[in-house]
């Protein structure tokens, strides 16, 4: 038997004042999509924010349903508008952040298993890695310098 051993290494900064521009204002959007999100039912708003290479950003929010499995989250919203401006730039980061009505979100969310799954995939399209930045709506950062490593053992196109 071989054994072997799955790591995540990242970043944790105090706060968002610690991170560097363009990092900052990626963040401070991601911030500003969660009052895009619609949320009625867990009051749970997320803001996605996409960085390309020539700095334009890309957003998302989530959007919830009664039906919760036929929610969009909000890296899924900007994955699909990435996609849909057929953009060739490559991403350099997404951002990710959360509030809600009932209480302030002190601790960085990170993507559910569906959307680390949708971003791995999107390394392979772009045949490149890229970093996520994540913050609840105040509080520490974390800053994750591979989406790869959200996903060790991954699932991709190789397997089919």
């Amino acid at each position: 038997m071989i054994e072997k051993s799955i790591s995540c290494h990242y970043k944790v900064l105090e706060s968002e004042n610690e991170l560097e521009e363009p990092y900052a204002s990626l963040l401070n959007r991601a911030k500003n999509n969660t009052a895009n999100s619609y949320a009625p039912y867990s009051k749970f708003n997320v803001g996605a924010c996409i960085l390309l290479e020539n700095g334009e950003m890309v957003d998302g929010s989530n959007h919830e349903n009664a039906a919760y499995p036929m929610c969009l989250c909000a890296e899924q919203v900007a994955v699909a508008n990435y996609h849909n401006r057929k953009s060739k730039e490559k991403i350099i980061c997404v951002a990710i952040s959360a509030n809600s009505i009932e209480k302030i979100i002190n601790t960085p969310v990170p993507p559910c298993g569906a959307c680390r799954q949708i971003l791995f995939e999107l390394t392979e399209i772009l045949n490149k890695d890229f970093k996520l930045i994540l913050q609840g709506f105040i509080g520490p950062v974390y800053i994750i310098e591979s989406v790869k490593s959200l996903l060790p053992i991954s699932f991709d196109s190789s397997q089919l």
